[in-house]
């Protein structure tokens, strides 16, 4: 049967080192992902937790292997409470510019896996930008982007 896989990527103009270092410090990830972690995506089977501005619970997060200025990778659950696998893939494409791969791995080709297919790959399409306009520009593009009480009427 075949099985459902998310693909996504993009282009930053930063060095691979501040790239990396951006998708595994907690305190940076602040600045375009998350609001709070509760430690770096470091060390192999350590769980921590990330929370998001959006939701009131936070998600466990199952690190897997990490290679510096290279490769990220971690385990994390879906909606359904199935576990995914994401990897990160940084590639120095000349001095200063960072390409992103990230994978998501994986569903069933069903409805439940055509839904989670859309939900995460809009997710990561928003990540991928996030990170982009932070590291590029200083911007943080989820700031009051997801707080209905603030959604006017």
């Amino acid at each position: 049967m075949n099985r459902l896989e998310i693909k996504a990527g993009i282009q930053v103009v930063k060095p691979v080192e501040e790239v990396f270092d951006a998708i595994v410090n907690n305190d940076k990830m602040k600045n375009y992902f998350i609001s709070k972690a509760s430690g770096p995506l470091k060390n192999e089977g350590e769980i921590i937790t990330w929370h998001f501005p959006e939701v009131a619970e936070g998600f466990p997060i199952r690190t897997g292997k990490v290679e510096p200025y290279s490769y990220i990778s971690y385990y994390w659950n879906d909606i359904d409470g199935e576990e995914t696998f994401v990897e990160m893939k940084l590639e120095e494409v000349k001095s200063g510019l960072t390409y992103i791969r990230i994978t998501e791995k994986s569903k069933e080709n069903n409805e439940a896996g055509i839904g989670w297919l859309k939900r995460n790959t809009e997710g990561w399409a928003n990540f991928l930008a996030c990170l982009k306009a932070w590291l590029e520009y200083g911007i943080n593009l989820r700031k009051d982007a997801f707080n209905p009480s603030q959604i006017p009427s």
